[in-house]
């Protein structure tokens, strides 16, 4: 074999190596676990994750009847399921200080922030503290390649605004303060994130699925870093009594799956989001790891039982978190 033809085999060679090489590396990446860094929520009697597990720990619920700063419950209940324009519950999950948000610390007008629905001011103030969990200063993230996930189906807020009566009273944030895709779009903008950044409704897996999409995203190399989760707030009572036109809410106010006394479900409010980075990489950051998803997916009932009874009004979600 003269020299050059040598030569040429071992150039071949070489190619030949890297190119295994980076199919393996792809490879990795497309499989790599996610690694859960940072978390924060908040939830009816919990304001934080801590206050959540000792609530938990001590077998504790945070449901109460509806807050009087909501709506007027007396006028809304009726103890007989299916009167119409009732509900047959008084009872709910429900947060403290909706109302509350510190506009300047987050560089947004005081204008500005009365046309914001709360899951947007709620989510900007979890955002804050997930990345503090995570041991990340925010403003640490502006230009960097993190995507944001975020499950978010009320709309409770827009309809209140768009209930107003004077034409006068018409916040003019009103396009940026209600649409569900701002929930996300905010976190975005407010700290300079330039992954990619979408709302997701599934209904009530809303949250899990925009968790598995932010997996996705990270093993397709979309993002370096994703931040996920997910935002409910009640604040009108029409669903309250639509639903339990429907059968579906709880009279006493409490969730008993696969119990031969249940009788509902209860409707929650709450605020829960995490950081997620591939294992490798939160490995080589040394990053302080709270639990890891190694694997998840998504389907649908598609025609079963029945569009609302069977709960396939939304996309069931299975993960495996260790």
């Amino acid at each position: 074999m003269t020299d050059q033809k040598l030569s040429a085999l071992r150039k071949a060679a070489a190619t030949i190596g890297r190119l295994n090489a980076r199919i393996e590396s792809l490879e990795s990446e497309h499989t790599d676990p996610i690694a859960i860094v940072g978390l924060a929520c908040r939830g009816p009697g919990a304001e934080n994750a801590d206050q959540l597990w000792e609530m938990i720990s001590d077998g504790q619920h945070g449901i109460s009847d509806v807050p009087a700063s909501r709506w007027d419950v007396n006028k809304n209940f009726d103890p007989r399921p299916g009167v119409p324009g009732k509900s047959c519950t008084r009872k709910g999950g429900f947060i403290d200080g909706v109302s509350e948000f510190d506009a300047e610390f987050f560089n947004i007008s005081s204008r500005e922030a009365e046309g914001m629905d709360p899951q947007q001011r709620i989510l900007l103030e979890c955002a804050w503290h997930c990345f503090e969990d995570a041991g990340i200063k925010p403003s640490t993230q502006q230009g960097q390649s993190c995507g944001v996930f975020v499950g978010v189906t009320a709309t409770d807020y827009g309809m209140l605004q768009a209930s107003t009566d004077s034409s006068d009273e018409v916040n003019p944030y009103f396009n940026t303060g209600t649409p569900q895709n701002v929930c996300a779009g905010r976190i975005s903008y407010v700290f300079g994130l330039e992954g990619p950044s979408m709302a997701v409704d599934t209904a009530c897996s809303s949250s899990l699925t925009a968790i598995h999409l932010a997996c996705q995203s990270l093993r397709a190399g979309d993002c370096e870093t994703a931040i996920a989760g997910g935002v409910n707030l009640t604040l009108t009572p029409l669903l309250y009594s639509t639903l339990s036109a429907a059968g579906m809410l709880s009279v006493d106010g409490f969730c008993k799956p696969f119990d031969n006394e249940a009788n509902g479900y209860a409707r929650g409010e709450g605020c829960g989001l995490i950081i997620l980075k591939r294992l490798s990489n939160a490995g080589k950051d040394g990053d302080n790891i709270l639990g890891i998803i190694r694997g998840s997916t998504l389907n649908q009932d598609g025609a079963s039982s029945g569009l609302i009874r069977s709960g396939t009004e939304s996309t069931n979600v299975r993960m495996t978190i260790t």
